[in-house]
């Protein structure tokens, strides 16, 4: 039995030797392959989670393909490992649908790329900037610091808004004036607060104020200036604020709602 044993490993060990060099060879140039794809990423504009998840995906695609020419070598019966593997993997796709659709939406948000990390957005009614972006998940930080998660499969099926997307944005701004106050005057005095505003841009189109409406107790002002998309708030507030200062300046009133009640005599 010894020597059967014995004449049986000298017969094999040219298989073991050469799947051994295979699997050497093989390892290698896995490592190169996946060096030169890094390299390659830090030089492209794709998120880092996305080149990390194509670099995984690329590393297990490569590995198993060395595993099945290994085993080819040493001749194991590939058919009963191949249908074993097939099994193990409806398994574990039935039993992880819900995180695969994460996934799948996480894989079509890192290369639609609506957004980026750092970007104002609003999903589904929430708010905030952008903090990370996984392959399940992108997390939100609300202006008052609290963190929204919400899975990749919401993210691509619902509206999604990004404030910060574009250079500019138009800020627009309404202005209630009293019917008895000089209508003219205080569009003048609109029009020249934001001139004076060094946040308020010229291009692509000049400041814009004219009559909206005409109200129960006042008539509207709207007003319509470009500005830069970091500089969005501050302009709003200080436009807010220079115009009421400008009004109450000039006698330019600003109406508050106000209810007649008369007495019946009968």
């Amino acid at each position: 039995m010894l020597e059967l044993l014995g004449k049986k490993i000298v017969d094999y060990l040219p298989n073991i030797l050469t799947s051994l060099l295979i699997f050497a060879i093989g390892y290698l140039a896995i490592k190169m392959v996946l060096k030169v794809m890094r390299k390659a990423f830090s030089r492209s504009k794709l998120d880092e989670t996305g080149c990390s998840f194509i670099i995984s995906v690329t590393k297990a695609v490569l590995y198993v393909m060395l595993f099945v020419m290994v085993l080819s070598q040493l001749k194991v019966p590939m058919s009963s490992i191949f249908a074993a593997l097939g099994t193990a993997g409806l398994a574990i796709v039935v039993a992880l649908k819900d995180s695969l659709t994460n996934v799948a939406g996480g894989i079509i948000v890192m290369f639609s790329r609506p957004f980026r990390v750092g970007d104002y957005i609003e999903i589904s009614g929430k708010e905030g900037n952008v903090s990370r972006i996984t392959l399940i998940y992108t997390t939100l930080l609300t202006l008052d610091n609290k963190a929204v998660i919400i899975p990749n499969s919401t993210v691509v099926s619902a509206t999604v808004t990004n404030y910060t997307k574009e250079d500019m944005r138009r800020l627009e701004l309404r202005f209630a004036v009293s019917y008895d106050s000089d209508f003219s005057k205080a569009k003048l005095l609109v029009y020249g607060v934001c001139q004076q505003n060094p946040l308020a841009l010229d291009k692509p189109a000049e400041p814009y104020v004219r009559m909206s409406s005409h109200d129960d107790s006042s008539v509207e002002l709207l007003l319509r200036v470009w500005v830069k998309t970091e500089d969005y708030w501050e302009l709003r507030y200080g436009l807010l604020e220079e115009v009421k200062t400008a009004f109450e300046a000039n006698g330019i009133t600003i109406p508050f709602p106000q209810l007649d009640i008369h007495e019946d005599t009968h």
